[in-house]
């Protein structure tokens, strides 16, 4: 069963959102999110504009379908989880590149010459 486009962005928001928040950690130790704290997280910081009960839903669907798990209220990716995630960056990470590379330098800078019209 194929995840629908909203269920594949919270996967990735949950993924990069550990991706994140382990950052400073050593290895042993990681960073755990509740259910209702990564739902509070996603409203709070404006990341999904989805009613807290449709993010809910949406995470036990990803439950179902084996991509997370959430036991001892620790909300985890799944190894078929983490496999889908690392899928989902690798098809983006050609469009980030682009937002990258036209902020490091000026658009016009790749050209010689730019046209200027009124409009």
């Amino acid at each position: 069963m194929k995840s629908t486009k909203v269920q594949r962005f919270i996967l990735y928001s949950l993924g990069r959102w550990f991706e994140e928040a382990n950052k400073g950690m050593r290895e042993p130790l990681q960073v755990s999110v509740s259910k209702v704290l990564f739902i509070e997280i996603l409203l709070k910081a404006g990341i999904a504009r989805k009613q807290e009960r449709a993010l809910y839903r949406n995470l036990e669907v990803l439950e179902k379908k084996k991509l997370v798990s959430y036991e001892n209220k620790e909300l985890m990716l799944t190894k078929k989880g983490e496999k889908l995630f690392h899928l989902i960056k690798k098809e983006l990470e050609p469009y980030f590149s682009v937002d990258v590379k036209l902020k490091e330098r000026s658009p016009t800078s790749y050209t010689r010459k730019v046209q200027t019209v009124f409009r």
